[in-house]
């Protein structure tokens, strides 16, 4: 079996639908798939039918984008369901969302010169049910500025840059929480994207263990062979459970859904049929 456990739709800051996704998937010759927009499972019916429609099994999924202080820490959860924990963190996140919008606009428009708006951003935020996510205020500058999105954020947008905003923005260890109270695993995401030297970064990854992480993204687009098989080495000492992804979000990024690779172990398919029944 081939999975793709790490793909995002438009539903966060991704470029297309769940059944233009689910139709890529089938195409790339895939049997299982995760969409795991950041920071909510909105959609979570119209991606599991996007799935089943193209005969693809389904596990539901998304991105907390967790922080700690500058350093992100992205925590994938599968398999949780909608419940009141749940929905106390979406509510807490649309509002932080908001807040911190406030603040990147104002920086931004500071640092560039102009004059964009909430609304501006506003226009590329296609699912108001999901957070507002900091792609959707950089394309209103990109476009402003006509630079591409991707550079853009690059330059200014992402942690450590002038434009970079942490308010609202939660911890590892309240998405492994939220994760756990919704009845999921809570999963590292692209640990080697973490801006840690490796000995940091696996001292990290072991005091989320310590917390209560159920396993590690070991397979990545942006990792290297020896780091998928440093990350996987890891996982089988620790006992995790293995994922892998692609993160694809849209063509240009050099990322493709179902590249890397990926089989799931058996172990990992008990744990989400477990979770998720036969889906």
């Amino acid at each position: 079996m081939r999975a793709d456990l790490h793909i995002h739709t438009y539903y966060s800051d991704g470029a297309y639908s769940p059944a233009q996704i689910a139709a890529m998937a089938r195409e790339a010759g895939l049997s299982l798939i995760s969409m795991t927009d950041h920071d909510s499972l909105a959609g979570l019916e119209e991606k599991a039918r996007a799935a089943a429609d193209c005969g693809l099994s389904y596990v539901p999924g998304w991105e907390v984008s967790a922080y700690r202080g500058d350093l992100k820490v992205h925590i994938l959860g599968y398999g949780c369901r909608i419940c009141a924990p749940y929905e106390q963190f979406l509510r807490a996140r649309r509002e932080g969302a908001l807040a911190r919008a406030e603040d990147i606009i104002a920086r931004a428009n500071e640092y560039f010169g102009l004059d964009v708006t909430l609304a501006d951003a506003e226009r590329f935020h296609q699912k108001k049910d999901a957070p507002l996510h900091t792609m959707h205020i950089v394309a209103a500058f990109a476009e402003r500025l006509g630079r591409d999105k991707g550079d853009l954020y690059a330059a200014a947008f992402e942690p450590g840059k002038p434009c970079h905003s942490l308010i609202g923005r939660p911890s590892p260890q309240d998405a492994i929480d939220v994760i756990h109270a919704s009845g999921g695993i809570a999963v590292l995401a692209h640990p080697g994207r973490i801006k840690l030297s490796a000995e940091r970064r696996f001292s990290l990854m072991d005091e989320l263990v310590g917390r209560g992480l159920d396993g590690i993204e070991c397979s990545h687009s942006d990792h290297t062979e020896e780091q998928t098989a440093q990350f996987a080495a890891y996982a089988r000492l620790r006992g995790l459970l293995q994922t892998g992804g692609s993160d694809f979000h849209a063509e240009g990024r050099n990322r493709v859904i179902g590249q890397p690779p990926f089989s799931p172990s058996e172990e990992l398919l008990a744990a989400f049929r477990r979770l998720c029944g036969s889906k």
